[in-house]
């Protein structure tokens, strides 16, 4: 009869890795108790795995400090959960903290940090901040764009006036607006490969996106060659006329266009689409909120059958309702990484070169010593307050701040308003199957931008506009 003999080898390697682990949790908060305890070998990851991340690094913050040293495995991490430390990285120092922190994922996907958002702080990435600045999302550029978001908003007002009271799916609609002025926006006119564009998998195939982006260069260059002097300039036709021009310091090749493009569709699309989902969840949580929406918008626009975009400026409460949602919902929960590029002292702390910095700017938008009753949603918390959402405020930062802030916000804001403007102009909303506003599920999904975990669907009652 065969015996078999427990693998005592496993048993003591198993023995060895728990008393080791005990050892160090015991070793660690006596040598430092501000610090989270660490793995041998993972370091500090463990914690990150029981939530979304911007979750777990608040109670690690709450627990440990507003600044606290972590060990991603062999990464040494900052981070940063304060307005005061913020500040520090991202305006006192923020010249020592210009920098992206090399991965590989953005290397493959990012045509080799050719994109803004991540390339390295340097004479390439300032160029191309400049470009951005003044040839692509400039006001007057985003201005240019108007009838694009009017007429794409208005193509969503009649998709939803024809369910005729059965619930919809808004996430799945706002994404495919957002989608679709984006595309628009780049290459002029919605591009044949636009569904695949929305399918976010597809993020993670290099070459399928690099395929696409090829025949909508290839595409344009064709048109390019007819297009009508006075048409107006998509963003493609601008950095193909950059790049046949010449004069720049750093030509710019098809790759480097590529990653500008990324940049664009990712941002453009996931975070104006997240904005409007959880603005209409939170007016849907909160009755008064939404009564006060509606009631103003009916008001100012009253007797009009279609909302243009100069409508929207006088809307005073909107804008509040927009700047509470980017409180509680920001885009980036936690702030693009930075790098250090030159060595500084932040929190009495020396930080060396390559230590990366994460910022929890969820956290800080919810910290009760910048902000009153900081977990609801109280638009009016704006009315009287002057904190703005253009990185000079630092307990408040949707887009980051400093020389590395989003240089898309305002083209992510306008996107934002008038559909969200039509949507509480032209409908009354409700739960499906008679829940309640509390019922209502708030789960968030952590990825490329702060989204809903689960659909929305809402059941739209059209309102009569003209009062007949």
């Amino acid at each position: 009869m065969e015996i078999h003999m427990p693998n005592y080898t496993l048993l003591i390697l198993l023995f060895f890795f728990i008393i080791t682990t005990i050892a160090f949790k015991y070793l660690n908060s006596n040598k430092n108790k501000n610090q989270p305890w660490k793995l041998p070998l993972f370091g500090h990851i463990h914690h990150l795995l029981a939530s979304p991340p911007h979750h777990a690094l608040k109670t690690l913050a709450e627990k440990h400090g507003p600044i606290v040293h972590l060990q991603l495995g062999h990464v040494s991490t900052l981070l940063i959960s304060s307005s005061h430390f913020a500040k520090e990285i991202m305006k006192t120092h923020d010249l020592s903290f210009a920098n992206r922190p090399k991965l590989l994922t953005v290397e493959l996907i990012a045509y080799n940090y050719t994109d803004i958002a991540f390339a390295p702080y340097g004479d390439y990435w300032r160029q191309m901040r400049k470009i951005c600045v003044l040839e692509l999302l400039s006001a007057k550029k985003v201005e240019s764009f108007r009838s694009i978001r009017e007429q794409v908003s208005w193509d969503l007002l009649d998709s939803i006036t024809m369910q005729r009271s059965k619930a919809v799916n808004l996430t799945e609609m706002i994404s495919i607006v957002m989608n679709t002025i984006i595309c628009r926006v780049v290459v002029g006119r919605g591009c044949r490969d636009q569904e695949m564009l929305l399918k976010r998998k597809m993020m993670k195939i290099r070459k399928e996106l690099d395929k696409i982006f090829d025949r909508i260069i290839s595409d344009h260059q064709e048109r390019r060659r007819v297009k009508c002097e006075n048409e107006n300039e998509d963003l493609l036709s601008v950095l193909l006329r950059l790049k046949y021009d010449g004069g720049l310091e750093f030509p710019l090749t098809f790759d480097n266009i590529k990653g500008v493009m990324l940049d664009v569709f990712a941002g453009g699309t996931d975070n104006p689409s997240a904005i409007v989902q959880w603005a209409m969840s939170e007016l849907l949580r909160n009755p008064r909120a939404m009564k006060k929406a509606q009631a103003e918008v009916r008001q100012v626009l009253k007797g009009k059958r279609k909302i243009h975009e100069s409508d929207v400026q006088g809307l005073e409460y909107l804008k509040l309702v927009i700047k509470e949602t980017l409180r509680l919902h920001p885009p980036l929960p936690l702030l693009v990484p930075r790098e250090c590029r030159e060595e500084c002292e932040i929190g009495g702390y020396r930080i060396p070169i390559k230590t990366k910095v994460i910022i929890n700017a969820w956290k800080i938008a919810r910290d009760p010593d910048y902000w009153i009753d900081p977990e609801s949603f109280i638009p009016e918390r704006f009315s009287e307050s002057r904190i703005s959402m253009m990185g000079t405020d630092f307990e408040y930062l949707p887009f980051g701040a400093g020389r590395r802030m989003c240089p898309g916000s305002l083209l992510g804001l306008v996107n934002t308003e008038l559909p969200l403007a039509m949507l509480l102009y032209h409908f009354n909303w409700e739960l499906p199957d008679g829940a309640k506003p509390e019922d209502l599920d708030m789960s968030e999904s952590f990825g490329a931008s702060l989204k809903r975990k689960n659909d929305l669907l809402v059941v739209p009652s059209p309102y009569d506009s003209t009062g007949h």
